[in-house]
């Protein structure tokens, strides 16, 4: 059955289309103009009610009934679970994968998201918060880097939490960020970057 996904063309959206492809999951786009005020319209309310996208909707959910889930690292594990794939099972693999995904969800992409707010979207120029966020920023990329000195993605094997953090980092010109300041991170980017799921899932939606 199809799975039904309502996006933009955001990093977070990103996160799940990719996963979707990487999956081999049949699903249909709704695209939602976040620009147009459409995440606010009472139909998406009804699956995503913090009025964010991702969303999904699942017509074969557990016990063969619907599911609506909206938050993009609740989504990308409730993918893993449903087909046994992009999560180890192994425990400790699987506690470090976690961990990584809670490290994007909690710090990553908040701290990138304050970063293109300040440095691209804000109707003034506010000096400290620039500062402040951009330097959060280049720490964290630090943090990426340092890790995957150590292995080739965030948790061992390619997992939802690679795919979690990609569509971020796609954004680095936004950051102020220069990849060639970090080879590890700029080498686990290539790589992914060169996979055809992640390529097609970074396009949607169209």
């Amino acid at each position: 059955m199809t799975i039904e996904l309502y996006t933009w063309s955001t990093p977070n959206g990103r996160k799940v289309s990719i996963a979707l492809e990487e999956l081999g999951l049949a699903y249909s786009v709704h695209p939602i103009n976040i620009t147009k005020g459409e995440q606010h319209a009472p139909d998406f309310l009804k699956i995503s009610p913090n009025n964010k996208i991702p969303a999904i909707v699942d017509p074969d959910g557990p016990g063969g009934r619907p599911l609506a889930l909206f938050e993009s690292g609740a989504i990308l594990l409730y993918l893993a679970e449903k087909t046994g794939k992009l999560m180890p099972q192994n425990a400790r693999a699987r506690s470090e994968a976690l961990q990584w995904l809670m490290w994007q969800m909690g710090g990553f992409g908040p701290m990138l998201g304050q970063a293109h707010h300040f440095r691209r979207f804000a109707k003034e120029q506010i000096p400290y918060a620039i500062e402040r966020y951009t330097n959060e920023t280049r720490r964290l990329y630090g943090v990426l880097d340092n890790r995957l000195k150590e292995t080739d993605y965030v948790a061992g094997d390619y997992s939802i939490a690679d795919i979690a953090i990609f569509p971020w980092a796609a954004r680095h010109e936004w950051q102020g960020i220069d990849l060639a300041d970090f080879p590890a991170l700029k080498r686990w980017y290539d790589a992914i970057a060169a996979r055809p799921a992640v390529q097609k899932g970074m396009t949607v939606p169209s």
